[in-house]
């Protein structure tokens, strides 16, 4: 009932209470002269009074708890809005997004059905139900029956009894026995078309036109956090190509050099064995052999982290995880990283912090002679610092000008951290190892 009804039926209830009493009034004046007839009168006010108040916060009672149950609905909506906001892998936000969903209208069972052009199911995710039970059901629905069912802008599909409609396909064996279904679709910007599921309600009951509401509102915030995720794997598959591209373009000048020094030494060694003076000439070819093990680790190094950040699906800190127990692995380094798995960055400033420890990590290898690295990844207020500590040989930074950073690997760090707006600072002392430290703003300034 609602506020404009509730004060219709008060003015009328008054209406017909005053010529109700102004039609016993005129008919009964002499009897309710006398002390019966006033003590009756009284009683009709109190019972009058009684029922009018009585009903009246009965409504009133009937609105708050309605307003009670929409602040709750909503308040659930908003929340599970942020937590499926808060992700950018696109897998993971779909998984979310099916997870909330059927918390928030208190199914056993979601899904998230998602079409490819040819109208087949292209990916399926499914929540409620255990590994073993989605196993023991078999292949993902390829589109058939009610999960083939398109629907547009504003539609949506109720099911009562899936039994009994023969649109219907039927279940495979060892599927969950689901009677009730309510469906509505995901639309997004980007080329993405998904409908999104949810069946059997916890209490048994039927769904309703407020359930089916509340799930149309989530889709559409799923619809934005799909196309969130859609746009950071976008800018993270650029920010990558240009990264491999630079690498490249480093590799290059880097083999370029170093076939120049192999030039050079090989002309010295033959020269040196023109003339008989073989431990020249082993001492030269020595330095070649150091000069090629060098040139094998720096390709390893970045083939290695082309293939961490080219794989799909994987978070910031997977990533680093990932490779720095590797380059431990390939270097004979004991390592240590330390980074929140919950950590989330804009990808391009993610890519750079990647690369930076990448660096950290080739710059220790050169020249630390370290036993032992730790790497850390935190996330500050408005900032993320990088920090790669080793206990190698050490070194005096203050000997050191700014155009000599590049002897021990320090300049292509100081490059990235400074492109961001960010700062890279270096302590260290002989014989006690070496911290870089770099921290860039999550939000760097683009001059606009």
């Amino acid at each position: 009932m609602t506020l404009r009804r509730l004060k219709l039926y008060a003015f009328l209830s008054s209406a017909f209470f005053v010529v109700v009493l102004e039609i016993s009034r005129h008919l009964l004046y002499p009897y309710l002269l006398s002390l019966p007839g006033r003590l009756l009168i009284d009683g009709i006010l109190i019972v009058v009074a009684l029922f009018f108040f009585g009903a009246f916060f009965h409504v009133l009672d009937s609105l708050q708890a309605q307003l009670e149950r929409q602040n709750r609905e909503l308040l659930a909506l908003h929340q599970a809005g942020l937590d499926i906001g808060a992700e950018l892998a696109l897998d993971t936000v779909l998984q979310k997004v099916v997870d909330q969903a059927r918390q928030l209208i208190e199914s056993r069972y979601g899904a998230l059905a998602v079409y490819a052009e040819t109208g087949q199911i292209s990916a399926f995710v499914t929540s409620g139900m255990s590994p073993e039970v989605r196993a023991a059901i078999g292949d993902p629905p390829t589109g058939k029956g009610l999960l083939g069912l398109p629907l547009g802008p504003g539609e949506h599909l109720l099911v009562d009894d899936i039994g009994a409609d023969p649109r219907a396909g039927g279940f495979p064996p060892r599927h969950p026995q689901i009677r009730s279904l309510l469906a509505v679709p995901i639309v997004c910007k980007r080329p993405f078309r998904g409908n999104l599921y949810v069946s059997e309600r916890q209490d048994g009951q039927m769904f309703t036109a407020a359930d089916r509401e509340t799930l149309a509102r989530f889709a559409v915030q799923a619809s934005v956090a799909i196309d969130n995720a859609h746009l950071h794997e976008r800018v993270r598959e650029l920010a990558a190509a240009e990264e491999r591209l630079r690498l490249a373009h480093e590799m290059h000048d880097g083999l370029a050099q170093v076939l120049a020094y192999v030039n050079t030494k090989a002309q010295a060694v033959q020269g040196y064995l023109r003339h008989g003076k073989n431990q020249e000439a082993s001492e030269q070819l020595n330095q070649l052999a150091a000069a090629a093990r060098e040139v094998y680790a720096d390709v390893r190094e970045g083939i290695l982290g082309l293939r961490v950040t080219s794989a799909p699906g994987l978070s910031l800190p997977e990533a680093v995880r990932d490779y720095v127990e590797r380059w431990g692995a390939q270097a004979d380094v004991a390592v240590e990283v330390e980074i929140d798995r919950r950590l989330r960055l804009p990808a391009g400033i993610e890519l750079q912090v990647f690369r930076i420890v990448q660096e950290g990590l080739a710059n220790v290898r050169k020249h630390a002679h370290a036993g032992r690295v730790v790497v850390r990844c935190q996330a500050l207020d408005d900032s993320v610092r990088v920090t790669v500590e080793d206990d190698g040989v050490g070194f005096r930074p203050e000997a050191l000008g700014r155009s000599e950073f590049p002897r021990f690997g320090l300049a292509t760090m100081r490059e990235r951290a400074e492109s961001l707006g960010g700062r890279l600072e270096v302590s260290s002392t002989p014989g006690t190892g070496t911290r870089v430290e770099a921290e860039v703003p999550l939000l760097v300034s683009r001059g606009v």
